[in-house]
């Protein structure tokens, strides 16, 4: 599909993606009627200051992530009028389907979701006559040369990644919670200790098996990496919003974004043990080390939570609310999906998050 044909299938689901939106920062979010305090926006039947600064950071996210599951489906997922371009490319789409068969009607599904997550939220902002956020004056980033990729510009990096693993201990360790400040070991340290690519580069990382089949279980990994981001996202900038109708859209939203997760670690744990003769990367049976590593582990274990006086809970980590849309901004960055980008997006994308986390929630007697 060519550039200008993209174009158009996406304004036609995304016909509000307003331009100039995505210059909405801290300093800006003053428009439209933003600054009115709380209680008064709530009696107007608007959204507070806060609720719609939190949208626009999550319809900035939605937005970067649809951008990188469209590059994952154009060469190893379904290509149809849900998802459109790209044409596939065989052999990597074959090395990914190793993690299981229906790798790519997952892959298609999971880009059509972000997709809907993304119109959604900026046609619910502009039904209220805020801000909506566009980046598409970023999309300036090069495509894989491999076959079956569109030659586009992009908004995300998908061939130099540095992928955070500690999320596969992190939801099996008992005592231990990033929101009490632990740091957890990573599944496959070599993934979080330099740049490796998740999609082959062009036709010439398409050999030797090992070396594809090493980019094909960085996906997979990858996968399960960036929908854990989401899975907390949703649930600590919920509690800042007030709102009750923005609440139901991010507890709704961000239950989509656990079942991508869950499916993703599930998935992540048949990559094959193997050793990318190119680069020396490692990926170990993880099931050598017991239950700390075990593949099969997807269910949350129990695990200390608010206070370490209580009994251990199963639940979603983390959750501490202070702070997180610049996490999220951070994790990605370090996560190399933004190399090559410009200041200004950076700029942009920093203001957003800011904005998010000073949003406070107010009650009745604010």
């Amino acid at each position: 599909m060519e550039t200008n044909e993209q174009s158009q299938h996406l304004s036609s689901r995304r016909s509000f993606l307003l331009k100039g939106g995505a210059a909405v920062g801290a300093a800006s979010l003053g428009a439209g009627g933003l600054l009115l305090e709380p209680s008064e926006a709530l009696a107007k039947g608007g959204l507070t200051k806060g609720d719609a600064a939190i949208l626009q950071f999550l319809a900035a996210a939605e937005i970067i992530e649809t951008d990188l599951w469209q590059q994952y489906n154009e060469l190893a997922g379904i290509q149809d009028s849900e998802v459109p371009g790209g044409t596939g490319n065989p052999d990597y789409a074959e090395a990914v389907a190793v993690l299981d068969e229906d790798m790519d009607q997952y892959i298609h599904d999971n880009t059509d979701d972000e997709i809907s997550h993304a119109a959604f939220i900026n046609a619910y902002l502009k039904a209220h006559g805020k801000q909506t956020v566009d980046l598409d004056k970023f999309r300036t980033l090069p495509s894989s040369q491999a076959t079956g990729a569109q030659q586009i510009g992009r908004l995300t990096n998908l061939m130099q990644l540095t992928v955070d693993t500690s999320y596969w201990t992190r939801y099996r360790g008992d005592s231990q919670n990033p929101d009490f400040g632990d740091v957890l070991p990573q599944a496959v340290p070599g993934l979080a200790a330099g740049q490796f690519p998740a999609i082959p580069r062009s036709d010439d990382d398409l050999s030797p098996p090992d070396h594809l089949q090493a980019i094909a279980n960085t996906a997979g990994f990858h996968f399960a990496f960036i929908e854990q981001g989401g899975t907390s996202l949703y649930a600590e900038l919920a509690q800042r919003v007030t709102h009750t109708e923005v609440l139901r859209i991010l507890l709704s939203i961000g239950g989509t974004e656990i079942m991508h997760f869950q499916t993703w670690h599930d998935k992540a744990g048949n990559a094959p043990p193997l050793t990318d003769p190119t680069n020396g990367l490692v990926f170990p049976d993880l099931n050598a080390d017991g239950e700390a590593t075990q593949t099969n582990l997807i269910m949350p274990e129990p695990t200390i939570f608010l206070d370490r006086k209580f009994p251990i809970v199963s639940i979603i980590r983390p959750t501490e609310t202070e702070g997180a849309a610049m996490g999220a901004v951070n994790s990605l960055t370090a996560d190399g999906l933004f190399i090559g980008q410009s200041p200004e997006f950076f700029a942009v994308l920093t203001g957003l998050a800011k904005a998010a986390d000073a949003a406070r929630h107010h009650g009745k007697d604010d």
